[in-house]
């Protein structure tokens, strides 16, 4: 594997590490792809570092297990505003 997929695959690892943050948040970051950053942290990590890809595994579990509340939240913010702007035109 090239020497630079490497680098970038351990730097969005230790990012999603520290931040705690999503794979679409990490591609935003990196300017790449959700895809690309999803294939680096599932599969090209294990082989790279296992003890890392171990950590990024389980922030990945723990932001797939909070998915739909964030996804609720915003959506209910969406419609409270929704709510306020009809209620300001009224």
């Amino acid at each position: 594997m090239w020497e630079t997929i490497v680098e970038r695959v351990k730097k969005e690892g230790n990012y999603i590490i520290e931040k705690g943050c999503t794979v679409r948040a990490c591609a935003k970051e990196f300017c790449t792809s959700k895809s690309t950053v999803h294939k680096d942290v599932t599969e090209r990590l294990r082989s790279i570092d296992s003890e890392l890809f171990q950590k990024v595994q389980a922030v990945l579990k723990k932001n797939l297990s909070e998915r739909h509340i964030r996804g609720g939240n915003a959506t209910r913010q969406k419609y409270l505003l929704l709510k306020q702007k009809r209620e300001n035109a009224g």
